[in-house]
């Protein structure tokens, strides 16, 4: 059974918020955002194949993917990594090629449950607009799905 992911996105404001309970172990949920071949099995929705083109995980790198469906569309997204902590999480940057420079800055933060883990995503847009540009473009069901994905690959 999967857990709930909740999002919260306050009209007026330029933050969204993303919790998830993913039963696993900080380890094993910092492998999945961290090695560029896991991260790959569960980034995005179902049906999509993600291809990863940079991925240098530590304060200072670059990562930059594309993903793309049955549709023949392409999606390609970019950012770097401000900081990085095994145990706590990671501080990025993360911008849409179909948007070029309205960068989100996000922090993606691990809790010790025990055997699960609690990932809190928090995303600060340059405006309201961009925010509002980005939960309309669907965001919810790829992030929904892609939770998903990581509880199947981390079951294994």
């Amino acid at each position: 059974m999967s857990n709930a992911t909740t999002i919260t996105a306050n009209p007026g404001e330029q933050v969204i918020d993303i919790e998830r309970v993913i039963a696993a172990p900080i380890a094993d949920v910092y492998r999945a955002y961290s090695e560029p071949d896991l991260l790959a099995q569960w980034i995005g929705p179902r049906g999509y194949v993600t291809d990863i083109l940079k991925f240098d995980f530590r304060a200072g790198g670059e990562w930059a993917f594309e993903q793309g469906g049955d549709d023949g569309e392409r999606y390609a997204f970019r950012g770097s990594f401000h900081s990085v902590d095994p145990q706590k999480g990671f501080v990025q940057t993360f911008e849409y090629a179909g948007a070029p420079g309205h960068v989100s800055l996000e922090r993606v933060s691990f809790e010790d449950l025990g055997d699960s883990t609690m990932v809190r995503g928090h995303s600060v847009y340059q405006s309201v607009e961009d925010r509002d540009a980005m939960v309309a473009s669907g965001m919810e069901h790829g992030v929904v799905e892609g939770y998903e994905r990581m509880d199947e690959l981390l079951a294994k």
